[in-house]
């Protein structure tokens, strides 16, 4: 039986309910992360440590997208049309909705000609309404991706999957900044993007480990990534680096180590728990999708009145925040799909 079907995919579901919270809890720190000199320097890197621990959230959706996804064959339509409809229409509804909390806060403005302003709608929507719905656009692309590369997964071996991860990884490699003299002119970019999270999360879902122990080393190379993007980045920051966020950058060698141990952590890990919890976390997991698109105007409200990582020291008031979010935005989004139609908006 395969390890995405057995304990009944609890580990996946609980994985994605830590990468939620994870990246409000990143957008909760990163306004304190950017105020580097002009804020205590405690008060810093608390967002520092924060924003490390939190970096493998999207590159785990990923993963997650691809360990449940591309063994399985798809017809090309229905895929199409049960993917891209679950996406694109919730998607859409709410990056009217931040064009809308733009707009209302003075961020962009409308005048007369209709053309012009429905122009500048559509740049909007071309180009992402919020900072957090980047992740929708490189979304969508992969599903255009997913039944080749899925098919390629299926029919593949072990050592062959285990090459396109290398070669994505070497790929990654030599795009880092300051490895970036020794790319050669040779064209691989066919490797590289968020492509390679997709295989690495199927290869690590199903792959069959012999070490007895992987759970405690993959602890440990969490512990270590942690202090190495932690270190690295305040380093950067502290010679003015141009780089500074270099650690953080979600397609480079830190991150994927971050992301592949916290994927295995939970993959080897089965907490006991009340069942109270467990149900909150499939409630939760239900409206996950919307949850993401939604959060990002909540903050924006809570920052309203005065509800962020100013509410008291950083160290409590980032994971509070976050929390309160969390909690607000379900909140938000159930009643939102309880409207005629809303389960078609609300994500």
């Amino acid at each position: 039986m395969s390890p995405v079907k057995h304990q009944n995919i609890d580990w996946i579901n609980n994985l994605r309910f830590i990468a939620l919270y994870a990246v409000i809890v990143l957008h909760t720190s990163a306004v304190l992360l950017a105020q580097y000199g002009k804020v205590p320097f405690g008060d810093w890197l608390t967002a520092d440590i924060y924003n490390a621990l939190t970096r493998f959230a999207v590159p785990v959706f990923v993963m997650i997208t691809g360990a449940l996804l591309l063994h399985r064959e798809y017809e090309l339509g229905d895929f199409f049309k049960k993917r891209l409809s679950r996406v694109l229409t919730p998607f859409l509804f709410w990056s009217l909705v931040y064009i809308a909390y733009s707009w209302y806060n003075d961020e962009i403005t409308f005048d007369a000609d209709a053309w012009t302003n429905i122009k500048q709608i559509l740049h909007l929507l071309k180009y992402g309404s919020s900072y957090h719905l980047w992740y929708v656009y490189m979304l969508i692309g992969l599903y255009f991706v997913i039944p080749v590369i899925g098919k390629f997964v299926r029919n593949a071996t072990q050592n062959e999957i285990l090459y396109f991860l290398i070669v994505w990884f070497g790929v990654m490699l030599l795009s880092q900044p300051y490895l970036m003299r020794f790319n050669p002119q040779v064209d691989l970019h066919y490797f590289a993007g968020y492509i390679g999270y997709l295989v690495l999360g199927h290869y690590l879902a199903f792959k069959e480990f012999k070490s007895p122990n992987i759970h405690t080393w993959m602890i440990l190379l969490f512990i270590f990534m942690l202090a190495i993007i932690i270190t690295g980045t305040w380093l950067l920051y502290k010679n003015n680096s141009t780089v500074g966020t270099l650690f953080y950058e979600p397609i480079s060698p830190s991150i994927v180590f971050l992301s592949a141990s916290i994927f295995l952590i939970c993959r080897f890990t089965i907490p006991k728990v009340s069942p109270v919890v467990t149900r909150f976390r499939d409630f939760a997991g239900s409206y996950n999708y919307g949850i993401y698109l939604a959060h990002a105007l909540v903050l924006y409200l809570l920052d309203y009145i005065n509800i962020s990582y100013k509410l008291c020291t950083p160290i409590v008031s980032i994971p509070v925040t976050a929390l309160l979010c969390f909690v607000l935005t379900l909140g938000l989004v159930w009643m939102i799909s309880k409207l005629p139609f809303g389960k078609w908006i609300s994500g």
